[in-house]
């Protein structure tokens, strides 16, 4: 945090929050410069909103001019015309009866909407050259700053994200300091296109999506898919049942009562799918997994010697979201949480958050993930619980942090209503920043259900529950994974760990032999027998990114070797069978040991 400076002090403010509070500025200042060359160049489009996002910017259009790729080079052209005019960005302020007159007269319907749901009295306006937005800054002083920008693509919206609004046309664009940057930026562009797990998923026959039959936002999981989908839940499962975790199953499905109870009924019914009617009585598909375990842990009295009780469950939950927002395997309407509840008491918080906080970085790093950043997010201004536990439970959560040396950053009033957490924010070998993992203290829910234990005074008192998630959404994770890796798995993970390509039909016998042989110990292997030539087979698995490629010819099978090749196009030479199980055996075992 910055603080205010005295009358006579100078304060220098740190590189990089400078740099990104100027980045943030641009992109800005480039929404507006973008409105006014789009208006200029087709008068009749109406302006809604346009923010600085994530490197960069977007603003949402309604037009009666269907935007093209092409359009975006002449709306470039004309941004930069009006860049180099060199017009200050200027704010001055209105009463809001003015600001309605004013964009009455302009024809601006949805900025008169904007106005309706303002309460203050006055609102700002920021000119520059002959545009005008309603606007609360901040902006750059100038538009020559704006030179380094391209505009990226053209994508469909809705008014106030509402489908049964008014349908709008947004293009996104970037915006940077030099054209090295954006160079830069749009060779990762480049690069993030060619690891899309759409594309890839679909190429290396991991997954599908049915709209047509089954709707939007529901995954089908292939072979390939599903045996990646397994060796993460196998290696989940075998390290939470060391940690004493237990685990549990729920139904997809419960009565509209037990939302009503958990509070999910008033408070996310807009995201949970409508009821069922079965016998006259509404059931819901699950949107949370947390009633359930509640559910379990009260079926049976538990004594204070008992907690802490953790419940573990990959449990298949139901959301609803909108169709235009959903993507691929990152934003679904089904999908699986490796969820788990932890019961436990006040003074056992501080360790439960530690150990879950080392039981994350263990497993993010198993995957290959090691930069990370951790924020502490605190109480809100509506909280539920009394404020002598959010105190207690916020130092609990900074002393676990402490505990293992993890720098962290204060969220503060970014808690959830029922207690402050922890939220770790991954990065992929991009640079892209990924939120998977949390730690949540509730106190809400136990207090819903009456979730106690029995003390040492034999007296009823109210558990704490941690809600946590390793990886978050399984289809999320495997999204992140297969964009992270390129399609090319860690051999542990891979699907298929090795294939067999034959040089003739002569050796399928012995090619017969060697899988069979591979297979008892566990290795995932496949065998081309096709009678292409060996040059095709070889490209084909190394396009289906398969980390082995074990050629065998007539040579081999004199010899009993193979020859070993790796994805890369590597040789590693001449093998025997037991050999290379052993190779492959102990780079498997090593999973996430050794940086990727």
């Amino acid at each position: 945090m910055i603080r205010a400076p005295m009358a006579t002090e100078k304060v220098e403010i740190p590189k990089d929050i400078a740099r990104e509070e100027m980045l943030h500025r641009m992109r800005h200042s480039c929404a507006h410069l973008m409105a006014q060359a789009v208006q200029a160049l087709f008068p009749e489009t109406h302006l809604t909103i346009g923010p600085p996002i994530e490197d960069g910017f977007y603003y949402d259009f309604d037009s009666p001019h269907h935007f093209t790729p092409e359009d975006l080079e002449k709306i470039e052209t004309k941004m930069l015309e009006i860049a180099k005019g060199n017009h200050s960005f200027t704010c001055t302020w209105h009463s809001k009866e003015e600001a309605k007159m004013f964009f009455a007269a302009r024809g601006e319907k949805y900025k008169l909407e904007i106005l309706d749901g303002i309460t203050d009295e006055k609102v700002s306006y920021y000119h520059h050259d002959t545009f005008i937005d309603l606007c609360e800054g901040p902006h750059v002083d100038s538009t020559q700053k704006l030179q380094y920008f391209k505009l990226l693509k053209i994508a469909g919206s809705y008014w106030r994200g509402d489908e049964k609004r008014e349908r709008l046309q947004r293009i996104y664009g970037t915006v940077w300091s030099s054209q090295k940057e954006l160079d830069d930026y749009l060779q990762r562009l480049e690069e993030a296109k060619k690891r899309d797990h759409r594309e890839l998923g679909k190429r290396l026959n991991l997954f599908s999506i049915q709209p047509e039959m089954a709707g939007p936002g529901i995954i089908y999981w292939h072979p390939k898919g599903a045996q990646i989908r397994e060796t993460i839940e196998n290696f989940l499962r075998e390290t939470l049942k060391k940690e004493g975790y237990l685990f549990v199953y729920t139904p997809h499905i419960a009565r509209l009562d037990l939302w009503k109870t958990s509070g999910h009924w008033d408070y996310y019914q807009e995201n949970m799918f409508p009821p069922i009617e079965i016998e006259n009585q509404p059931f819901i598909l699950k949107p949370m997994n947390c009633p359930g375990h509640i559910l379990i842990y009260k079926d049976q009295l538990h004594s204070y010697r008992d907690l802490p009780i953790r419940l573990a469950e990959f449990g298949t939950v139901y959301r609803y979201e909108r169709s235009g927002v959903m993507h691929g395997l990152l934003r679904v309407r089904g999908f699986t949480q490796d969820d788990a509840h932890i019961f436990c008491r006040m003074d056992q918080l501080q360790e439960e958050c530690a150990n879950v906080l080392k039981l994350t970085l263990h497993i993010l790093q198993t995957f290959g993930f090691r930069d990370y950043d951790i924020k502490l997010s605190t109480r809100p201004e509506k909280f539920s619980g009394a404020l002598e536990n959010w105190e207690l439970a916020e130092s609990a959560l900074k002393k676990a942090l402490t505990s293992l040396n993890l720098p962290y950053e204060i969220d503060p009033g970014e808690g959830v209503l029922y207690g402050p957490k922890i939220d770790l924010k991954i990065r992929d070998c991009l640079n892209r920043e990924w939120q998977c993992s949390t730690v949540q203290v509730d106190f809400n829910l136990p207090q819903k259900f009456d979730v106690t234990y029995r003390n040492s005074e034999g007296k009823e008192s109210h558990c704490v529950m941690v809600h946590r998630a390793l990886l978050g959404s399984l289809e999320r994770f495997i999204g992140i994974l297969i964009e992270h890796h390129a399609g090319l798995f860690p051999l542990w993970l891979s699907p298929i760990q090795a294939t067999i390509l034959t040089i003739t039909e002569g050796q399928n016998e012995y090619a017969q032999e060697i899988r069979k042989s591979l297979l008892k110990e566990n290795l995932r292997v496949a065998w081309d027998e096709r009678t292409e030539k060996i040059g095709l087979k070889i490209r084909e698995a190394s396009m289906n990114k398969i980390p082995y490629l074990l050629i065998v010819g007539e040579k081999e099978k004199k010899e009993g070797t193979i020859t070993v090749r790796k994805q890369d196009g590597s040789n590693l030479g001449a093998m025997t069978c037991d050999s290379l199980s052993a190779l492959l055996r102990k780079e498997i075992e090593s999973r996430g040991q050794n940086p990727i």
